[in-house]
């Protein structure tokens, strides 16, 4: 038999989202897979309505699934319940939700936080 995990997603324990050095108001996670050595594995986010994401750039692929809510990124998209979004290797960005959402988030390689806002899409 295979080692295998099986989650429930309607019976999760959230954790403070602490993945750039430092809690992020209303952002909470379960960790499925995800391994902060390597930025690989998969995670799932809860964010409270009024959440901001941190403006990061992507050194791999990201890849999103909207469990529940919806969730507005910085250049307007918003994306909803069923959307599955991909960001590819370079891509900038930050994101916020009205409503609150739920996110199964796919991590394949680092993030890293960009100080500088002028430098993300609005």
């Amino acid at each position: 038999m295979h080692k295998r995990k099986i989650t429930k997603i309607d019976n999760l324990k959230f954790e403070p989202f602490n993945k750039y050095g430092s809690t992020i108001p209303g952002w909470s996670w379960h960790n499925i897979s995800f391994d902060k050595e390597t930025n690989f594995g998969t995670y799932i986010s809860k964010l409270k309505p009024g959440t901001k994401t941190v403006p990061h750039v992507h050194k791999g692929y990201e890849e999103f699934l909207i469990l529940d809510g919806e969730l507005i990124d910085s250049d307007g998209t918003v994306y909803k319940k069923g959307d599955l979004v991909t960001f590819e290797p370079n891509t900038k960005h930050s994101s916020f939700t009205e409503k609150g959402c739920l996110i199964l988030t796919f991590m394949r390689g680092q993030n890293d936080q960009i100080k500088d806002k002028q430098n993300i899409k609005k």
